[in-house]
C-alpha cells in the first residue's frame, strides 16, 4: 500500500510514524526521570553500579517486545497466567508492573491491586475475594500484593489472629496446588531491598509532592517494624515455597536491574512462541461525494495552550 503513495507523501507518513514511536519511548523516559528526580541529584539517571541508560532502554524495549509475543501466545492458546508481586513497601513492585503492562493489551493483561477488605469480606473465606480476580482463558493477571497479605502486613500489624495465621499456612499450599491443577501458571516474586534503601526511598517520597500520596500511616509503621516484617517474610518463604509454585527473589536495590531481571526471568517461565499473524492491510475508506462534515462550535474545543 505504501508503495502506491507519492514519494513526498510516503516520506511524510514515515516521519509521522517515527515521531509516534519516539513519543512512546518518551513515555518510558518520563517514568525514568520521575524515578530519579530527587535521588540522582543531577541529570545522570544512573547510579555508579547501575546499567547504563542506553543498555537499559535497549534491553527493556527488547524484553517488552518479547512480552507482546508472550501475550499473543497466551491469548492464542487460551492460557491462564497469574503473577504475584510481593515485597516491602517501596521495594519497586509497582515500577516493574508498569513496565510489564506498558505495551500490552489491558484486556489481556490486567492488574489486581485490592484494597483492605471491607466488613463483609472479612467474614468470607479468606481467599474468596482473590478468586474473583483470577484469569479466564487467554488472560494474564498481575497481583500487586496478593493473598500473602495475611502472612505479611496482617501478621505484623495484628490484623489476624494466631489461628487465622496458622490456617493460612495450612491452606495456601493446597489452594495454589489447586490453581495449578486447574491449568493456571502461577509465578511468585518477592522484591528484596535493604533497610537503608527503603529508608532512602521513603525520604524521597516525603520530599516529593508528586509521590507523597504513596505514603500512609501503615508505611511509617512498617518502617518502624522492619525486623518484624523480616521474621514474617522468612516464615512465609519457608512455609509456602512449593514445587508447584516456588518463590523467586528479585534483588531490587537497583531498580533498573530489578526490572530487567524480573521481566527476563518471567519470560522463561512459559514456553511461549511467536504466533504468526496474517499481513495487515488497511482497507480503503469509503468516500461519499454527498457527505458534508458538520462544523463543530469553536467553544467546544480544548484551548491550544501549548
Amino acid at each position: 500500500m505504501y508503495d502506491e503513495l507519492l514519494p513526498d507523501h510516503h516520506d511524510s507518513l514515515m516521519q509521522r510514524i517515527e515521531r509516534d514511536l519516539l513519543d512512546s519511548y518518551d513515555e518510558e523516559l518520563e517514568m525514568e526521570i520521575d524515578d530519579a528526580r530527587l535521588s540522582s541529584g543531577g541529570d545522570d539517571l544512573d547510579g555508579a553500579d547501575s546499567v547504563s541508560r542506553q543498555t537499559y532502554f535497549r534491553e527493556l524495549l527488547r524484553l517488552q517486545g518479547e512480552l507482546v509475543k508472550l501475550q499473543d501466545w497466551v491469548q492464542h492458546h487460551r492460557k491462564k497466567v497469574v503473577i504475584l508481586f510481593e515485597g516491602r513497601d517501596a521495594a519497586g513492585k509497582g515500577g516493574v508492573i508498569k513496565r510489564i503492562t506498558q505495551r500490552l493489551n489491558p484486556r489481556v493483561c490486567r492488574v489486581a491491586a485490592l484494597p483492605a477488605p471491607n466488613d463483609r469480606e472479612r467474614t468470607q473465606w479468606y481467599f474468596q475475594r482473590y478468586v474473583s480476580h483470577l484469569p479466564a482463558g487467554g488472560e494474564i493477571v498481575l497481583f500487586d500484593r496478593s493473598w500473602y497479605n495475611r502472612a505479611g502486613v496482617e501478621r505484623v500489624m495484628g490484623f489476624c489472629s494466631d489461628e487465622e495465621y496458622e490456617e493460612f499456612f495450612r491452606s495456601v499450599p493446597e489452594f495454589e496446588k489447586m490453581l495449578v491443577r486447574s491449568g493456571i501458571t502461577l509465578v511468585k516474586y518477592w522484591f528484596s531491598i535493604t533497610d537503608e534503601e527503603q529508608h532512602l526511598r521513603f525520604l524521597g517520597r516525603v520530599h516529593d509532592p508528586l509521590k507523597q500520596w504513596k505514603l500512609s500511616p501503615m508505611d511509617f509503621e512498617s518502617r518502624r517494624r522492619w525486623e518484624d516484617y523480616t521474621k514474617a517474610k522468612e516464615a512465609m518463604l519457608e512455609r509456602t515455597h512449593i514445587a508447584e509454585a516456588p518463590w523467586w527473589l528479585v534483588q531490587a536495590v537497583d531498580k533498573k536491574k530489578a526490572r530487567l531481571n524480573c521481566i527476563s526471568h518471567l519470560l522463561t517461565q512459559l514456553p511461549y512462541e511467536e504466533i504468526e499473524h496474517p499481513a495487515i492491510v488497511l482497507p480503503e475508506r469509503t468516500r461519499n461525494p454527498e457527505y458534508t462534515r458538520n462544523p463543530v462550535p469553536q467553544h467546544m474545543y480544548v484551548p491550544d495552550l501549548y
